[in-house]
């Protein structure tokens, strides 16, 4: 049996290090396996939610898709396409609104945290958030989401409405099920909570030069160089911890490790080390995207549209029949 996956990215900027490293190399992973069937989006509509510069959306869900195509995702194997460009998404997730209530969105932890972080701009986009990411998700009939923890609880309400619409109207959803990949947890730069296209300097974009990238390590805060006690450490020399182990190797990490809590560091050379070994992570993909046109984006998108059209358009039949709605 091939069980279909689906996931997708914000388009509020280009891909960072943190998306790369915790979410794309796992989705090239899976696309690479015929066991499963891939469909990865560029979330545009998702990124109205929250207050966004209209020009910046234009360009970054574009941008993305490039970045996806450099980072290694195949349109041979995936389905690769926008958000905005498949409407059944958002259809469907009207009907899917009337089987879950107002309460129960509000109660997610993710929604108070976006009112505290935006009080004047408390929409009801960001309200219905989590039934669109539902709709996403059972357009498709996803049986697999790669998600990180912080996404887990709209996942669940995901389920609850493939419960809700198969028991009231007898629908066919799944329950998709967290799934996941080999991606790794990427923190902050800044020592505290995940790499984050919103917080600035605390992610390297994978567009960065070697110079972009010695620059903003520049920046990461730092000590003396010397303690007694590793435990002691503060969050953001932890993180540079983790990015030399993830770059440079276990063994690179413990040799610092030594030197930090004896001789010392020289925090300079450490940076400076460190954003070569990024830089060379990051140069094929670079290499890569310098060659890819707006027409091959182009190509890639529209393509991906027809598929994602066709495969939701089932989906869609389905629940308008079910529902009322065909003659």
């Amino acid at each position: 049996m091939v069980n279909r996956v689906l996931s997708g990215i914000r388009a509020t900027g280009r891909l960072h290090l943190g998306n790369y490293l915790g979410a794309v190399k796992g989705m090239i992973e899976l696309q690479n396996n015929p066991n499963y069937e891939t469909f990865y989006m560029v979330a545009d509509v998702h990124a109205i939610t929250t207050p966004y510069n209209i020009n910046e959306l234009q360009k970054d869900r574009f941008e993305v898709v490039r970045d996806y195509l450099a980072a290694g995702l195949d349109p041979k194997k995936s389905t690769i396409f926008i958000q905005s460009m498949v409407p059944n998404h958002l259809e469907l997730s009207f009907y899917l609104s009337s089987v879950i209530s107002v309460a129960r969105m509000q109660h997610l932890p993710t929604y108070k945290e976006k009112v505290k972080q935006y009080p004047e701009d408390a929409s009801m986009s960001l309200l219905n958030y989590p039934v669109l990411m539902a709709a996403d998700i059972l357009a498709y009939k996803s049986t697999l989401v790669p998600v990180g923890k912080d996404q887990e609880p709209h996942l669940e309400i995901a389920r609850q409405i493939a419960r809700n619409m198969n028991e009231r109207y007898g629908t066919s959803f799944p329950e998709p099920q967290v799934f996941s990949t080999s991606g790794k947890y990427i923190p902050s730069l800044l020592g505290e909570g995940k790499m984050s296209k919103s917080i600035e300097g605390s992610y390297i974009n994978l567009s960065a030069s070697l110079e972009e990238i010695k620059a903003t390590l520049a920046k990461v805060p730092t000590d003396s160089g010397v303690i007694d006690n590793i435990k002691d450490a503060s969050p953001s020399i932890n993180n540079l911890f983790k990015f030399i182990e993830i770059f440079e190797g276990e063994e690179k990490k413990l040799e610092y490790i030594k030197q930090y809590t004896s001789t010392g560091i020289r925090y300079g050379d450490l940076k400076k080390e460190l954003a070569e070994a990024i830089f060379k992570t990051l140069e094929p993909i670079q290499e890569r995207r310098s060659k890819i046109t707006d027409q091959m984006v182009l190509d890639v998108i529209n393509e991906g549209a027809k598929r994602a059209t066709h495969v939701t358009s089932e989906t869609l039949k389905e629940v308008k029949e079910k529902m009322g709605f065909s003659f």
